[in-house]
């Protein structure tokens, strides 16, 4: 039996934390997430208006930079999260966002993979001839893997680190899996450039695994910090996937 991924899973693992300056309060009109008053406060300091003249709320304040298109703020609110269920083939996608980012991903050199999981593509999931013959190629992959492994120590048996010598056979016997196969990573980003790749992958013509990631990870962080992602709409697209778009481009 192997373990099959037909969604990703998204789990929110670190977020801002705002310390207010006692020398320059901030009049607050609403409770705002950390995050939220993290970047009202940047955007204030800019101009001194930490009395808050026109009286807006923290929604207002931010609805307002994301109208004017001022987004450098939200570099300063950082979320990370936790993704796991998704191919590497997702992942190869996923880290082409380079600007705002920072990466840690499961390394198929150090862990042993003969229990690995795989992520069956959107396009496969429902037809029933088509499941069957994906589970069994992965199936057949994943014990080619395990042998080659015992094949690949036993070939080495001449290293005495045991260690190295299971990083030497694992790093070789990886190249008969398929990019189907389960991958876990931890991503950084900064709002901005959460914003910018959920633009992207939320989109139609975005690959369908890294589109359902993208509306788990809007879900997510919108749940975190709505403020954020307040101009985010996910509809149901043509082809039976959720899609989503946006009112403010690039901010």
């Amino acid at each position: 039996m192997i373990t099959i991924y037909r969604d990703p899973v998204v789990t929110l693992i670190g977020r801002p934390q705002y310390v207010e300056p006692a020398h320059l309060p901030v009049q607050w009109h609403e409770e705002g997430t950390d995050g939220e008053k993290l970047a009202e406060f940047a955007g204030r300091l800019c101009y001194m208006s930490q009395n808050n003249p026109a009286n807006r709320s923290t929604a207002e304040y931010l609805g307002n930079i994301l109208r004017q298109g001022h987004g450098s703020v939200f570099e300063h609110a950082v979320y990370v999260v936790l993704i796991e269920g998704v191919s590497r083939s997702l992942t190869h996608e996923l880290v082409r966002h380079r600007a705002g980012f920072g990466y840690s991903q499961l390394s198929q050199r150090y862990v042993d993979e003969s229990t690995a999981a795989f992520v069956m593509p959107p396009a496969i999931q429902g037809d029933e001839a088509l499941e069957a013959a994906w589970s069994e190629q992965v199936a057949s992959a994943q014990a080619s893997y395990v042998a080659a492994v015992e094949r690949l120590m036993e070939r080495y048996a001449w290293v005495e680190d045991r260690v190295h010598r299971r990083k030497m056979a694992r790093e070789a016997a990886r190249s008969v899996l398929p990019n189907g196969t389960e991958t876990k990573i931890v991503v950084s980003g900064n709002v901005r450039a959460w914003r910018t790749m959920l633009e992207l992958r939320l989109g139609e013509g975005a690959e369908r695994e890294i589109r359902r990631l993208a509306v788990r990870v809007l879900e997510t962080l919108r749940g975190e910090a709505p403020r954020f992602f307040a101009d985010f709409e996910l509809y149901q697209a043509e082809d039976g996937e959720r899609a989503g778009r946006v009112v403010y481009h690039k901010v």
